[in-house]
């Protein structure tokens, strides 16, 4: 008993600190996972940023002599109901869907769909052979939804 009253002091003092110690942070995709990270980054910084910004918002530089504006990407998911629009961004970013708007988007199909295919699946669970690249923007696409 004499032991008791510093036991519970102690176990009090960790449970309080243990709310002091920050989060780990995410994990982040190694191997495979981890190249299309960087495939989808880069292709957005080349092709992308120049209109709809670096975080996605429509605001990049050249944003402002288009009519319409770009689309703030960050707010895909939430105007289709909190469902990330997979195959509609990589449709859009492909250029499939030119001539059904009138934005000034080009189409990226030629230059990203070249080189190596993966088999996607978005969510219908019919695995599709895709070029990389257009999975890896739209994948990165994906990561900017607010």
């Amino acid at each position: 008993m004499m032991f008791a009253r510093p036991t519970l002091a102690a176990m009090g003092a960790a449970l309080l600190l243990t709310g002091c110690v920050p989060e780990a942070e995410a994990p982040r995709p190694t191997g495979p996972a981890a190249a299309q990270a960087a495939q989808g980054a880069a292709d957005y910084a080349r092709y992308c940023v120049a209109c709809h910004g670096p975080t996605g918002r429509g605001d990049g530089p050249a944003a402002a002599g288009l009519s319409p504006r770009p689309t703030d990407l960050t707010q895909l998911a939430r105007r289709n109901g909190g469902t990330f629009p997979r195959l509609r961004v990589m449709a859009r970013i492909d250029g499939y869907t030119m001539g059904k708007t009138d934005s000034p988007m080009p189409q990226f199909g030629e230059e990203i769909g070249r080189g190596p295919k993966v088999m996607f699946d978005a969510g219908d669970g019919l695995r599709v052979p895709t070029p990389a690249r257009l999975v890896a923007l739209q994948g990165y696409v994906e990561t900017l939804q607010r």
